[in-house]
């Protein structure tokens, strides 16, 4: 018999639970205000339960020769699903990770530790103040999955802050972003110009319900200066429980057409998702 009870506690963004999966035995899902956030299985930390993880995953996993230790910076902590996913995959890796809300810290502190040794620092500051002040070529991998509820900050939009990202990637290095948009898809497309005005390499990772406008939902964007693994990306994608397509090159340009680079004055937030897109009941 499951023992454990849902944890709810006020923070900044609002009210977040903590609510165990009667299904996994160590499984816990973080909300805010009935949005999921974070789903963490502290007994299997490589599973990866939400699609948009599995395909930042796949990001974690073909940065490096497997098994490889990473530097990684994260943008948004949540439960720390993707640290702990990278701790399991490349022990040894170094990770900094940046939550604004510091409830969240300390609730996620409390209930659902890091395990001694992970290698995984968390603090509670702003994600653009925290990029600003990383060092030059200090990461290899930059994940940001920043909402403030369900919507990505603005500040977290601009050419100043892609420029800020490519300062603190190594060489060759990857920035993955968790985004979210429907059909017209203009957060989307603005956001393929704004980091291609920075980054020469770049590929979408989604359902191709969702790039037909079928659907509101989340895309993987990836930029980098070199070579992306485009392949290796696609058929990690393709085999996912719910596959997605790799877009890239000509057709990544075409779909972001006509989409113009934005700076900081005239950014703005990724669109509210329309009801229940990411709810749970």
């Amino acid at each position: 018999m499951d023992e454990r009870i849902p944890v709810t506690r006020d923070v900044a963004g609002g009210t977040a639970k903590l609510l165990p999966d009667v299904d996994r035995e160590r499984a816990w899902l973080l909300t805010v205000d009935g949005a999921p956030q974070s789903y963490v299985d502290l007994g299997d930390p490589e599973h990866l339960e939400f699609e948009y993880a599995r395909r930042i995953g796949h990001v974690l996993d073909t940065a490096a020769d497997p098994g490889r230790p990473l530097d990684v910076l994260h943008l948004g902590g949540g439960a720390l699903t993707l640290p702990r996913y990278t701790a399991a995959t490349r022990p040894g890796s170094r990770q900094r990770v940046v939550e604004a809300d510091r409830g969240i810290v300390d609730l996620v502190a409390e209930h659902l530790p890091l395990p001694a040794g992970s290698g995984v620092t968390v603090r509670a500051e702003d994600a653009r103040a925290a990029l600003e002040d990383a060092p030059d070529a200090s990461a290899d991998v930059i994940v940001a999955d920043v909402f403030g509820g369900s919507r990505v900050p603005a500040h977290l939009t601009s050419v100043e802050y892609a420029g800020s990202a490519a300062r603190v990637l190594r060489p060759g290095g990857r920035y993955a972003a968790n985004l979210a948009d429907g059909a017209p898809f203009d957060f989307l497309r603005s956001q393929v110009a704004t980091f291609a005005a920075v980054f020469p390499r770049l590929c979408l990772i989604a359902e191709a319900p969702v790039l037909r406008g079928r659907r509101f939902g989340n895309a993987i964007l990836v930029a980098s200066t070199a070579e992306l693994p485009l392949d290796a990306l696609a058929r990690r994608a393709a085999a996912d429980a719910f596959p997605a397509r790799v877009t890239h090159g000509d057709a990544l340009a075409r779909f972001a057409a006509g989409a113009v680079p934005v700076g900081d004055r005239e950014a703005v937030g990724s669109p509210e998702p329309p009801g229940g897109a990411f709810g749970i009941g």
